[in-house]
């Protein structure tokens, strides 16, 4: 059986293999085909993967390679896996007991919530789950000794820093050995704030960004209406989650107040629909992703900062209620539909204020979004029609400019030689060790 997994090829333990083909999991995705090797060279990582593309499998599958290899009982845990959110942790060690299955690697939990004495009155596990918060916590009590850990991955970092947790983070870097490999994933490798949290955290990483922001799967359909207000949205949108196709959608608004006024109509309506958002407390937050991911709550309103780190499988339709401000949002946005070999709906619904910002989109995409009337619910207004029109001229005037300007770019010149630089035996300096010097 093992040989007909493709994950023999990068040097795992049978007993990953084992799990792996029992989970079906018979070929790597891009970001473990590209991460798995460098994290066990021992370098510093810093990774770009959006949720879904196996990114957590991606450091998990080294981790456990690296303890199978050390074959050491230890004396306290050796890696720590870091999440932003409890149920995000949650799905993170759920992955470390599936592909650890035939191991005995040791694992453990650690998040509000859970007793801390259930652990230790156990064997030292191997690997530490947490959340920033929870870990700092247990390890300021004298609870939780990270001595002798040698990795710590830092999952959607993107995240940590929007919820202010970057700080946390860097204390816990605080009380680690002098020398530890790190890696970071986060969703995306935009902007400074991420580059200067990865300076802080990371020794000279190997950088993997396969986002492709330009890049939507072709699983998933692609659809715009045009409405002439908020109301004449509402009503498309009821039509939309309430269309026999629509089995489970998520609805995705600008703003937290926004995406509580949708789903308090919703529910006016009669739809079975509940409500995501960042002031939420975790216990709220949980009960509500598990009635939509079990389908008592099909219908989900959230804020993109509620909906990361969210993994619910087969999602039919992603509708914007709202049109993201920048194209890299609506693409992650998007991408929770059409995984798999499953067929996915994206649906944005526009105002004629809201274009400038589909713009941005179709001119990232290069791509024009077809236009989709609903029977009843169509368009109002010539003076409407005109100016969508007219912006219709413009995006094309615009795309024919950039094609143009892409050809008339000089060539770059091509390199003859290229020696990849390794950093190995270069020792990791915690935050507080460099600060001595």
């Amino acid at each position: 059986m093992n040989s007909h997994n493709a994950f023999t090829e990068l040097d795992l333990d049978d007993a990953l293999i084992a799990a792996l083909s029992s989970l079906h999991f018979n070929r790597p995705t891009p970001i473990q085909q590209a991460a798995i090797p460098v994290l066990l060279e021992g370098r510093d990582l810093l990774a770009g993967a959006a949720t879904g593309t196996g990114k957590t499998a991606a450091f998990v599958l080294p981790v456990l390679q690296q303890l199978l290899d050390e074959a050491t009982v230890p004396q306290q845990p050796r890696k720590l896996l870091l999440a932003p959110t409890r149920e995000l942790a949650q799905q993170i060690h759920q992955n470390v007991q599936a592909l650890g299955r035939f191991t005995p690697i040791r694992s453990q939990l650690l998040i509000g919530g859970v007793a801390l004495q259930q652990w230790q009155q156990r064997e030292t596990p191997h690997i530490l789950v947490s959340t920033p918060g929870r870990l700092l916590t247990l390890v300021g009590e004298g609870a939780v000794d990270l001595s002798e850990l040698d990795l710590v991955v830092i999952d959607e970092a993107d995240r940590m820093l929007d919820m202010g947790l970057g700080a946390d983070v860097m204390a816990i870097l605080e009380t680690l050995p002098q020398s530890f490999q790190a890696a970071l994933f986060s969703a995306t490798l935009a902007g400074e704030g991420i580059d200067t949290f990865a300076e802080s955290v990371l020794d000279d990483p190997v950088r993997i960004d396969l986002n492709h922001p330009d890049t939507v799967s072709q699983q998933v359909q692609q659809q715009v209406i045009h409405a002439n207000d908020a109301s004449h949205k509402r009503r498309l949108l009821h039509a939309l989650v309430t269309d026999p196709s629509c089995q489970r959608a998520l609805v995705f608004t600008n703003k937290k107040e926004t995406a509580a006024q949708v789903n308090d109509w919703l529910r006016q309506q009669g739809v079975p629909c509940t409500l995501l958002h960042g002031d939420l407390p975790a216990p709220k937050r949980l009960e509500r992703i598990q009635a939509y991911r079990t389908g008592k709550r099909p219908i989900l309103v959230s804020t993109d900062l509620a909906a990361r780190g969210l993994d619910v499988p087969e999602i039919t339709h992603v509708i914007n209620y709202d049109v993201p401000h920048r194209a890299d949002i609506y693409i992650h946005r998007i991408g929770r539909t059409g995984r798999g070999q499953n067929v996915g709906i994206a649906c944005t619904l526009v105002t004629f204020e809201q274009l400038k910002d589909l713009q941005r989109i179709e001119y990232r995409l290069d791509q024009t979004l077809p236009v989709i009337t609903i029977p009843g619910l169509e368009l109002k207004g010539e003076s409407f029609a005109e100016r969508l029109r007219e912006y219709r001229r413009k995006l094309k005037q615009i795309k024919r400019q950039k094609k143009k300007n892409a050809l008339n770019q000089p060539k770059k010149k091509r390199k003859l030689r290229h020696r990849a630089q390794k950093n190995k035996g270069n020792p990791r300096r915690s935050p507080n060790k460099v600060a001595q010097k």
